[in-house]
């Protein structure tokens, strides 16, 4: 465990203590990984799910109690300017991050009848070209021998299809084939870039009707939890994981559409 004490992850799309982003910091973090993390309460208060202004202060607040230097930024990833910001104020805070998780997300539901410009605009800037210039913004200015690592959620556009959710399936879409062409690009640098399918995943949006019906999907006999995804970043930002690159890993517990 001493090798990965000075290590830094950087991870997108923090601003609830029930999303995903928050569980992959306490995971990381229970494993001695230093934490930088970003949020948008402007994106997440719009939603239904609707979040605390003070969660992402106390998750910082939790965190710190693992040992581990911690900080965070609120950060607008639609931004031009946004990866520069970004990448120069971890550095200045904690270090040059060793880890990059592309977990923000832009997510409406929309289908061929009420998809607008706008709309699609908004998931594309936020889905595939926030992460593709953070992405190589990371890459950029990673001067380590190896044991870069790049994680993008993804989330099985591949499996079957969407209905309801057009414009969210067509930029998660493109992440996946971010993944697979980027890992061979920034694999001469000591940088593997894989994508992650946590499947549906129980951030507090679920109702119990939803549960309900998704149950029987899942051979296990319950639907996924943030803690699942973040114990599948774990390793695949492990040295033990080195080797792989380049894969969209479907960790979904079975799942059946």
């Amino acid at each position: 465990m001493e090798q990965l004490n000075e290590k830094i992850a950087l991870v997108t799309g923090v601003s609830r203590e029930k999303g995903i982003g928050a569980a992959i910091c306490r995971e990381l973090a229970s494993s001695n990984y230093h934490i930088f993390f970003t949020y948008w309460t402007g994106y997440d208060k719009k939603m239904p799910w609707t979040m605390d202004l003070e969660e992402p202060k106390l998750l910082e607040e939790e965190l710190k109690e693992n040992g581990v230097k911690v900080s965070k930024m609120e950060l607008d990833l639609t931004q031009n300017d946004a990866p520069q910001k970004l990448f120069k104020t971890v550095y200045q805070t904690i270090g040059y991050p060793d880890i990059l998780i592309n977990n923000a997300a832009y997510s409406t539901n929309n289908d061929f009848l009420s998809l607008t410009v706008e709309e699609l605009d908004q998931h594309y800037m936020v889905n595939i070209r926030a992460t593709t210039m953070l992405s190589c913004a990371f890459a950029e200015g990673f001067n380590k021998k190896s044991g870069g690592r790049i994680i993008n959620i993804t989330s099985g556009q591949f499996q079957g299809p969407m209905p309801g959710e057009l414009a969210y399936a067509t930029t998660k879409g493109a992440v996946d084939a971010l993944t697979v062409t980027l890992s061979a690009e920034l694999a001469s640098l000591g940088i593997t870039v894989n994508a992650i399918n946590p499947g549906p995943t129980d951030t507090g949006w679920m109702t119990e009707e939803i549960k309900s019906k998704l149950k029987p999907m899942f051979p296990f006999g319950r639907v996924g939890e943030p803690k699942d995804v973040a114990r599948t970043i774990k390793f695949l930002v492990s040295d033990e994981a080195e080797w792989i690159t380049g894969q969209v890993i479907h960790s979904e517990g079975g799942f059946k559409r």
